[in-house]
């Protein structure tokens, strides 16, 4: 691992990524509810929030829309990723190298592992190319630790996703990526057998903001170092709103009552 508290990565010790490689992952059906968020533009005009610290996309979208927002977001290059069309055991296709996505221009890397696999070997030792690369570039590593595949019985225990965060360490993750794991007991466990790896949320799909806002004030209250999330954030007509509460209670770990405040209330179902 390395220092990454003075990365772009983090703020104050704190990290909120903006993911955005949904289209590849997942396809057009998490645009469907707000159709402009297929735009690109749209989302990287989002990232501008002073709450995102980075934004992951896949190389096509960094090549043809970063260049555009260099001077104002922060790029995470996400290394690999397979589209919702593959039905095989679960495996990620690595789609740019570390040195392409330096040049242009990421200052971090993510990379999906899917521990339980039959191909957690090859993704492993995937992984750990894209990790020393990046280290010898001093760029930090946010491993996407999600324990998937037909042998594994439940992805979702405490004890499985606490694994997934000790992967990360064992690994050389700077940060692991997490679903969370439904009580901040379970979370507080999460992060204990992370050491010095870094936690953060997943996202996960869309909530209720004051539901998303408890999970992630959770995260915080666990000792997390914050979130990832997609969905939550661009599936809204407002995602600005939702940001500036994510901006209260990660980083002022306000409360989820002062931060919906803040940001103007809780939405209303004909708001989102």
């Amino acid at each position: 691992m390395i220092p990454i508290d003075d990365s772009p990565l983090t703020r104050d010790g704190k990290v909120l990524i903006l993911a955005y490689d949904h289209g590849l992952e997942h396809g057009p059906v998490d645009f469907e509810d707000v159709p402009e968020s297929a735009n690109p533009e749209r989302v990287f005009d989002v990232a501008t929030h002073d709450a995102v610290t980075s934004v992951a996309v896949q190389k096509g979208i960094a090549e043809a829309y970063y260049p555009s927002y260099e001077d104002e977001v922060d790029l995470l290059a996400k290394l690999n990723g397979t589209s919702n069309l593959w039905r095989g055991e679960h495996d990620s296709a690595v789609n740019w190298t570390v040195d392409y996505a330096r040049e242009i221009g990421a200052t971090s890397v993510g990379f999906t592992v899917y521990g339980g696999s039959d191909h957690e070997i090859e993704m492993v030792e995937e992984f750990r190319d894209a990790q020393e690369a990046a280290h010898r570039n001093d760029m930090p590593v946010v491993m996407w630790s999600y324990p998937r595949g037909a042998g594994l019985r439940n992805a979702k225990t405490p004890e499985t996703i606490a694994y997934a965060a000790r992967l990360g360490l064992e690994l050389g993750a700077d940060v692991a990526k997490v679903k969370y794991p439904g009580t901040q007991d379970a979370m507080e466990e999460t992060v204990r057998m992370a050491g010095k790896t870094k936690v953060v949320m997943s996202g996960g799909s869309k909530r209720s903001d004051e539901a998303f806002l408890s999970n992630v004030k959770s995260v915080i209250d666990a000792g997390g170092a914050g979130l990832a999330v997609g969905r939550n954030v661009f599936q809204r007509e407002n995602p600005e709103r939702i940001l500036d509460a994510l901006e209260k209670v990660i980083f002022e770990e306000s409360s989820v009552e002062e931060a919906l405040e803040a940001a103007g209330g809780a939405a209303t179902p004909e708001a989102e």
